[in-house]
């Protein structure tokens, strides 16, 4: 699996993936507010695989791995 997320992009997905576990945790979104757990894992991968099927690459570096 090759980086496909840069440094901004994996910041931006973890704040959010934390924000959105948390109020999950705290009963204010429901159980729908888990689905953070994606771009927590997403972000601290530095992979997306969505990203992956449609060719965004945001990491920058040409040869990332």
């Amino acid at each position: 699996m090759k980086t496909n997320e840069g440094t901004v992009d994996r910041a931006v997905r973890v704040i959010a993936g934390v924000a959105l576990v948390a109020l999950a945790a705290t009963g204010t979104v429901g159980v729908w507010g888990w689905i953070g757990l994606v771009p927590i894992a997403t972000g601290l991968m530095g992979w997306c695989p969505a990203y992956t099927l449609l060719g965004i690459n945001t990491c920058g570096l040409k040869n990332a791995k």
